[in-house]
């Protein structure tokens, strides 16, 4: 039998991501800040970030790194497992179904 080698981050020339967890995060990050009274550019700029780039996030746009999770979160003034609970919450229904296969 031979071994499989591991493959680390995305396959080679992937260039998608998934929407639905982008969507949610975005739409968490949004409500989070907005409930806040946190203008886009203040956030932006407590976590670290672009402004242009956080207005991606917040579209759906761009899936963030774990770094980002986390520097966002704590802008937030809210752990990542906060902001993720949230997001998972806001994922469509299929994505609450274990994998087939």
């Amino acid at each position: 039998m031979q071994k499989r080698t591991i493959q680390r981050g995305r396959p080679t020339g992937a260039t998608t991501f998934e929407v639905a967890p982008a969507r949610a995060f975005g739409a968490v990050v949004r409500a989070l800040r907005t409930e806040d009274g946190i203008a886009q550019e203040t956030l932006a700029h407590l976590a670290g970030i672009e402004r242009s780039h956080m207005g991606k996030i917040e579209r759906g746009e761009h899936m963030p790194t774990l770094v980002l999770v986390l520097k966002i979160a704590r802008a937030l003034g809210r752990s990542a497992g906060e902001l993720l609970l949230e997001t998972e919450a806001q994922l469509p229904k299929e994505w609450h179904q274990p994998p087939v296969g």
